[in-house]
């Protein structure tokens, strides 16, 4: 009795390939076009495509506007009297994220330029005082108290400060206080003030130079600095402290004043004289003013200037 071939596992595996061969062979004959994907929707893709993008869109813009938002809601729980929030602790902000501004400092406003020499501030008025009592001064020209008054007289910083000296009341004007003097580029300011309170303010606009016969011109309103009410004409309240302020040209080296007999040198600032002194007597003549060039020429006197008033009223 013949034996039958034994089969090994190896040729078991051998046919089983073989099967798995063949079968494929059948299959990619018959149903080849089963492998090749059909034609993709192009319409369909497209509208898919589009509603995609404007839903990213959208998404990427609610998260502008959280961020946006964020800072404010940070800035409200650090506020007030500066304790932390009940919630958890902040985390440290992402790189993307916009940062919170820091608070900005006020700026305190600026003030008037300092006078050419400590000298011109007198009777013991600081720099501070005088200008406190400038900006006082502009408030109440805003206030449109004077025929100069609103917003043309500008503000401090616009000004420097030309003299600041104390002043004597009158009959007219009654109880001391100060004088201030300040200039600008367009305007020229005297101010009265007593107790801190504006009493009185003037003010030149324009071509400060006026039309002077030379090279000198005293202020033409200037006798508010120097005299005292007419009601009081021969009675002054002495002592009795004075200024002089008018424009000098470029040319001028040099301005004295004198008054009740004394002689005063004249400070030069910035194209304008300014004199100050004090009378312990009565005075019927204005103060004369004279000025001189570099070679010590005298080319203003105001006695020979038909312009200025000589005599006291």
């Amino acid at each position: 009795m013949s034996e039958e071939p034994r089969t090994t596992q190896e040729d078991q595996d051998g046919e089983g390939v073989r099967d798995f061969e063949e079968r494929l062979r059948r299959l990619l004959a018959e149903d080849a076009y089963a492998f090749h994907p059909a034609p993709a929707p192009y319409p369909v893709i497209r509208r898919r495509g589009v509603l995609e993008r404007r839903r990213r869109l959208a998404v990427a813009g609610l998260a502008l506007a959280v961020l946006a938002v964020a800072p404010v809601g940070a800035y409200a729980w650090g506020g007030g009297s500066g304790g932390r929030g009940a919630g958890p602790a902040a985390g440290k902000p992402s790189a993307g994220a916009p940062r919170t501004p820091s608070p900005t400092a006020v700026a305190t406003p600026a003030g008037p330029g300092r006078p050419a020499t400590p000298g011109q501030l007198l009777d013991g008025i600081t720099f501070e005082q005088a200008a406190d009592g400038l900006a006082s001064c502009l408030a109440y020209g805003r206030e449109g108290d004077t025929t100069a008054g609103g917003e043309a007289l500008g503000v401090p910083a616009d000004y420097r400060l030309l003299l600041a000296l104390r002043s004597t009341g009158d009959s007219n004007s009654p109880g001391d206080g100060r004088f201030l003097v300040a200039v600008s580029s367009s305007h020229r300011l005297i101010c009265k003030l007593v107790d801190g309170a504006v009493t009185g303010l003037n003010t030149s606009g324009g071509d400060l130079s006026g039309d002077g016969p030379g090279p000198v011109f005293p202020d033409m309103n200037g006798g508010k600095l120097y005299q005292q009410s007419l009601l009081d004409s021969g009675h002054w309240k002495l002592p009795f402290r004075w200024g002089a302020v008018g424009t000098v040209e470029p040319s001028v080296a040099k301005v004295t004043v004198s008054y009740g007999g004394a002689t005063a040198r004249a400070v030069l600032d910035h194209g304008w004289f300014v004199a100050a002194g004090e009378l312990d007597r009565q005075v019927t003549a204005a103060p004369h003013v004279e000025g001189y060039d570099s070679s010590g020429k005298l080319v203003y006197d105001s006695d020979h200037d038909p312009s200025y008033q000589r005599t006291l009223p």
